[in-house]
C-alpha cells in the first residue's frame, strides 16, 4: 500500500492536469484586459490637459479679463497737399470775391477756353463783371497769354451784366491753334482778381 502511494505521489491528478492550461488562459485574458484598460485610461489622462486648455481660454474671458484688443490698420500719412491749397483757394474766392466753382474748359474744338464762375455775393463779385477791366488767361508753362476776342455786332465774348446771387457767368478766351490743351494749369487775371493753378478741362 505504501509503495503504491509513493509511486502515485509524483503523478498529478488528471483533473488538475486538465484544469491547469485553462486557468493559465483565463489569467492571460484577465491580464490582457487589464493592460487594455490601462492603455485606455492612459490615453484618457493624456488627453485631459488639452481639453482643459481648450476650456481655460473661454473661462478666463468669462471671469472678466479684458480680451486682446484688435489692432487697427494705420492710416497712411496725408500727402495730398494740392487739394488743401485748392480748398483754401475756394474759401478765398468765396470770402474775398464772392464767387465759387471757378473752372476753365476747352470749347469750340479747343479754339476757345471758357472761364465760368457762380456768384454767391454780388457786391463782392462786381469787379469781375467790370467792362473797363480786360481779363486775361495765362499759361505759365507755355508762356502764353490769352485775351478775350471782340466780335463785330457782338463785342467781347463775356458777360458783363450786373451780377446776381446764384447765377453763373462766363467769359471766353481765344486759343487759336490749340496752344493751351486739356490738363494744362492756367491763371485767370481780372484786375486785382487772380485765380491761379486752374486745370483746363
Amino acid at each position: 500500500m505504501v509503495a503504491k502511494s509513493s509511486t502515485n505521489a509524483g503523478v498529478l491528478p488528471q483533473s488538475f492536469a486538465t484544469e491547469a492550461p485553462a486557468s493559465r488562459r483565463s489569467s492571460e485574458i484577465r491580464e490582457s484586459r487589464k493592460s487594455g484598460w490601462f492603455l485606455v485610461a492612459a490615453l484618457a489622462i493624456c488627453s485631459l490637459p488639452i481639453g482643459r486648455a481648450q476650456v481655460a481660454a473661454p473661462a478666463a474671458q468669462s471671469q472678466g479679463q479684458p480680451p486682446v484688443p484688435a489692432t487697427k490698420p494705420v492710416a497712411p500719412p496725408f500727402h495730398n497737399q494740392p487739394s488743401r491749397i485748392a480748398y483754401r483757394a475756394r474759401i478765398y474766392y468765396e470770402v474775398v470775391w464772392g464767387i465759387e466753382n471757378p473752372t476753365v474748359k476747352l470749347v469750340e474744338a479747343g479754339e476757345m477756353i471758357r472761364f465760368t464762375y457762380r456768384i454767391v455775393d454780388a457786391e463782392k463779385a462786381k469787379p469781375l463783371n467790370d467792362k473797363k477791366v480786360e481779363p486775361s488767361l495765362i499759361c505759365p508753362d507755355k508762356s502764353v497769354k490769352l485775351i478775350i476776342p471782340t466780335l463785330e455786332k457782338v463785342g467781347q465774348l463775356r458777360q458783363s451784366s450786373t451780377p446776381e446771387n446764384g447765377r453763373s457767368y462766363w467769359m471766353a478766351f481765344s486759343n487759336k491753334g490749340g496752344i493751351v490743351k486739356r490738363g494744362d494749369r492756367v491763371d485767370v487775371v481780372i484786375g486785382n482778381f487772380h485765380a491761379e493753378g486752374l486745370e483746363v478741362e
